[in-house]
């Protein structure tokens, strides 16, 4: 007859284990962890230089590093002229330039012209943004179309080549502006500062401050004017490529000796995201 302590032992379950249960557990694999620029054999932190002549020197090297890395650097949003520029750049809020770009051709094939789009139903502008798949399509159609409607009533249907003239149209701000000065006519009033440039600059040092219209100033003190546009594009496509928000590819990158948060730069430049 089975003893009681073999017969309460669940099938296939080994009755010594229980003589073993002094034994020491195996301990759980370590996490992997990126490993900080100290712990790279022979990688040293980059430090940033105090003087500003020193500062304009290591950032435009920097620049100039990346510029050769991306040498495709430009614009990803498709366009033929500055009204189609300056409208898929007010529909890229909050959304990628690949999404845009999906959207567009319908959009500019039913309104080709800032004209057009102005004598445009709001609800049948927004249509056509949703059968895109564009996210927040009411809201931004009711944008471009307040957009288009001030091209034409202030300046006869053409965009203005002025800082000035338009951030007063509906939807543009200093970046969006600063967009289509750089991109059409290479006249840009100031840098422009998306998400990926402002994560850059805290990253590469270029800057401390963390807010687009603080790092724009800092950066237009860094860089000579005629690098401003190309500067925005170059940094565009780092981030996009290399510098992610998330797990920066760090070992891949060609300006990573330069770099002061190499290989920790993950928390760098990110917004802040409340604790869940």
């Amino acid at each position: 007859m089975p003893s009681a302590s073999a017969a309460s032992t669940p099938p296939g379950r080994d009755p010594s284990r229980r003589a073993r249960a002094g034994e020491q557990a195996k301990p759980a694999p370590k996490r992997k962890v990126a490993p900080s620029a100290a712990s790279v054999p022979g990688r040293p932190i980059a430090k940033v230089p105090k003087g500003l002549a020193a500062q304009k020197e290591r950032a435009v090297e920097i620049f100039q590093k990346l510029q050769q890395l991306h040498p495709d650097a430009h614009c990803e949003l498709d366009h033929k002229d500055a009204y189609q520029l300056i409208v898929a750049t007010v529909l890229s809020a909050q959304t990628t330039d690949k999404l845009v770009n999906k959207v567009t051709p319908a959009l500019f094939a039913k309104y080709p012209s800032a004209k057009t789009l102005a004598a445009a139903e709001v609800a049948e502008v927004s249509e056509t943004l949703r059968s895109g798949g564009l996210g927040m399509y009411n809201q931004k159609g009711k944008n471009i179309v307040g957009l288009a409607k001030g091209i034409v009533e202030r300046h006869g249907g053409e965009v203005p080549r002025s800082i000035d003239e338009l951030v007063k149209l509906p939807g543009v701000g200093r970046k969006t502006a600063n967009v289509v000065l750089g991109v059409m006519w290479n006249i840009p009033d100031g840098v422009v500062v998306d998400t990926h440039v402002q994560r850059l600059s805290q990253r590469l040092g270029f800057t401390k401050e963390t807010t687009p219209e603080k790092i724009e100033p800092a950066l237009c003190k860094l860089f000579p004017r005629e690098t401003w546009d190309p500067l925005s594009h170059v940094l565009i496509f780092h981030g996009r490529r290399v510098c992610f928000a998330i797990k920066p590819a760090c070992s891949a990158c060609g300006v990573n000796e330069l770099c002061p948060s190499a290989f920790r730069a993950e928390n760098v430049g990110r917004k802040n995201r409340p604790p869940r």
